[in-house]
């Protein structure tokens, strides 16, 4: 990412309504899946580590960054081991397996996603689960995903494939950011009208804080979507949520935590 998107993620990851909704949404995945305190935990691509603290509820927590800054910024948290990496070919945890892998909007980052997501399942244990969050609608592709150096925005069907075929059991998946998507589709056709005024060359990321108000409302609608997407799968948003398990060991298998249905 551009170094302004993480000085500005660094600054409202906290407060912002975006992160604090999808912190909401992946929380309660996790408390659906029963990850106990002793789990072992990574979070691929923490970025300034705003996630890292939550999860440490769940258990000890690495973590790997690829920005030497944004790495400085997640370990100053002291909620995990951060760590220097990338995907798919540059893990840092040596012989450590995992029993459970968080990516929140990292995937779209990779440009090798199918060797990433392969590198991914080899982190895991037998029975563990990855949750992963991704852009979708190709559609929307705007100057935001731009100065996010994103490569790509993902429809579901394709995610599905792609961690079929990376060797993990079929996921379930649901988009989420339904209920405010139509005005997020506005502002993407309407950036697409007026960025030629703004020349050409350059991008624009959309992290500004609203004022506390709309914050509020806008966390409170988004995070509200916990109580849907890990029960019904909606057919229709900007993001997609994925809950994706390994193959459990043979001796493990009656013991398989349920995946949401």
């Amino acid at each position: 990412m551009e170094h302004e998107v993480y000085l500005a993620t660094a600054a409202l990851e906290n407060s912002h309504w975006w992160f604090r909704g999808r912190r909401a949404i992946v929380t309660s995945v996790l408390d659906r899946l029963g990850v106990g305190p002793g789990a072992e935990i990574v979070e691929l691509g923490c970025g300034t580590g705003g996630n890292l603290a939550e999860l440490a509820r769940y258990g000890r927590v690495w973590a790997m960054e690829p920005d030497p800054w944004a790495r400085e910024v997640a370990a100053g948290r002291g909620c995990a081991t951060v760590l220097e990496g990338s995907l798919p070919d540059a893990l840092p945890f040596g012989p450590r397996r995992f029993d459970l892998a968080v990516m929140t909007d990292v995937l779209e980052h990779v440009g090798p996603d199918r060797q990433a997501l392969a590198a991914v399942r080899s982190l895991l244990k037998p029975g563990a689960h990855l949750v992963l969050t991704v852009p979708a609608m190709p559609s929307l592709w705007s100057s935001h995903d731009e100065a996010h150096h994103h490569q790509r925005r993902y429809r579901a069907a394709d995610l599905r494939a792609k961690l079929i075929e990376a060797g993990f059991e079929p996921p379930y998946l649901s988009h989420f950011n339904f209920v405010l998507m139509p005005p997020i589709v506005i502002a993407r056709l309407a950036e697409r009208v007026l960025r030629p005024r703004h020349g050409p060359g350059g991008t624009a990321h959309d992290l500004n804080r609203p004022p506390t108000l709309l914050n509020g409302i806008l966390t409170r609608v988004f995070a509200a979507e916990r109580h849907v997407v890990v029960r019904l799968p909606l057919p229709i948003g900007v993001s997609i949520l994925a809950i994706a398990r390994t193959p459990a060991a043979p001796k493990a298998s009656a013991q398989r935590l349920p995946l949401p249905n």
